[in-house]
């Protein structure tokens, strides 16, 4: 059974810092996609970031690329969003996702697998 544990979210001031880790576990992931998506309330749950666990290559949003960094640590089966110049806007409860991505990366429904959440709140 694949679990996903996040934690590292927040309470901070907009141009502040966070970083997101989402512990991986139940399987081995080296032919998987590891995402962050996020939800703001009223809102659909909108994509940030993607990584390939085999090769690390990584696709972002155009709302958080230049100021958001996803990476992965494969000793320790977990991916991480490092997130500077944070804005108000960011905030949301921020999802990480693990599967196959059959599907384009973008789209929650190409994951077979998310964790509980971690509330991110950007203050102005």
């Amino acid at each position: 059974q694949v679990q996903l544990v996040e934690s590292g979210g927040g309470l901070v001031q907009a141009g502040g810092s966070l970083r997101l880790s989402c512990a991986a576990s139940g399987r081995t992931f080296s032919s998987y996609g590891m995402g962050w998506f996020r939800q703001a309330p009223g809102k659909e749950r909108e994509f940030v970031a993607a990584i390939r666990w085999s090769d690390g290559s990584t696709l972002y949003a155009d709302s958080v690329k230049g100021r958001f960094t996803i990476s992965r640590d494969t000793a320790k089966n977990t991916v991480y969003l490092q997130m500077n110049s944070l804005k108000p806007e960011d905030t949301a409860v921020y999802y990480c996702a693990a599967g196959r991505v059959a599907g384009p990366p973008r789209i929650y429904t190409s994951y077979d697998y998310w964790g509980q959440g971690t509330q991110v709140t950007v203050s102005s």
